[in-house]
């Protein structure tokens, strides 16, 4: 059975881009042998990551990433089953921020800053899905 998780968490200190390019480089390199695939976001301090795959391996990976010590606020927007990927084309896809939008941003959101805390897992969905579109998202 497929699902379809979104979740937000806070880092505990900030990340270099050397330091999210190990975590990518590392997602890309074991979730393949667990079927997973999704989108990662950083952003201000804060990661948004969406992580698609079976059931007990999403949900494993999701126990490992909040008892992570890299992460706290750790909040779960959205974790539903689905019938289909809609990011299998990534094994870890991320969002390219210099070409997010803030009016883009605005559309889901109170403001034109990205902030998960503010918004409902769905806006978050909708704003990705409109990122994959617009070419946002930077390969794996």
């Amino acid at each position: 059975m497929l699902v379809r998780l979104l979740y937000a968490s806070r880092a505990h200190s900030p990340m270099g881009d050397a330091e999210l390019s190990t975590i990518l480089k590392q997602s890309r390199e074991h979730n393949p042998a667990e079927g997973i695939t999704g989108l990662l976001c950083y952003t201000d301090g804060i990661f948004m990551q969406v992580l698609e795959g079976g059931r007990d391996a999403i949900n494993a990976r999701y126990k490992r990433i909040v008892s992570d010590n890299r992460h706290h606020d750790v909040i779960l927007l959205s974790y539903e089953e689905v019938g289909e990927r809609e990011f299998a084309g990534w094994s870890m896809g991320q969002v390219n921020l210099q070409r997010l939008n803030p009016g883009l941003v605005l559309k889901y959101s109170e403001t034109a800053k990205l902030d998960p805390y503010r918004m409902s897992g769905r806006a978050l969905m909708a704003l990705f899905h409109e990122l994959v579109s617009s070419g946002a998202i930077v390969c794996s």
